[in-house]
């Protein structure tokens, strides 16, 4: 059973952060995801983390973000790309808004060509 109590805690700090940090497109970040709903994506660890992928910046707060994820998956829902010189899957059907509060630390800037895919993939998802 998911423990929603102590992330509201985690939660709450996060949302009195001031400063976001500096972010870009094509950048993969470790961020607060949280313990989310159903098959939604969940963060892991004390601090809920995941990486994501910021897909698009609307501006220095916030931005659209691609969770990502270790497990090999071949079909129209996943894109995979390399980080760090590791296989990892972007999951497009999980694209969401996303606050740069939630961002901890970055990891990557992912090359272009992995980016690209990722945003034709992610287009050939809207009818």
């Amino acid at each position: 059973m998911k423990d929603f109590t102590n992330w509201h805690k985690r939660k709450s700090k996060i949302d009195q952060i001031e400063n976001r940090p500096y972010f870009h497109e094509g950048e993969v970040w470790y961020t607060h995801l949280g313990l989310n709903i159903g098959y939604e994506q969940d963060g892991k660890g004390d601090d809920y983390l995941r990486p994501v992928l910021i897909i698009r910046k609307f501006n220095q707060d916030i931005c659209w973000v691609l969770p990502l994820t270790h497990t090999k998956k071949n079909n129209i829902f996943y894109a995979q790309i390399t980080v760090l010189n590791k296989p990892s899957a972007v999951i497009l059907s999980q694209i969401r808004l996303m606050d740069a509060k939630r961002f901890s630390h970055i990891i990557a800037k992912i090359p272009s060509k992995d980016f690209k895919l990722v945003k034709e993939k992610l287009k050939a998802l809207i009818p």
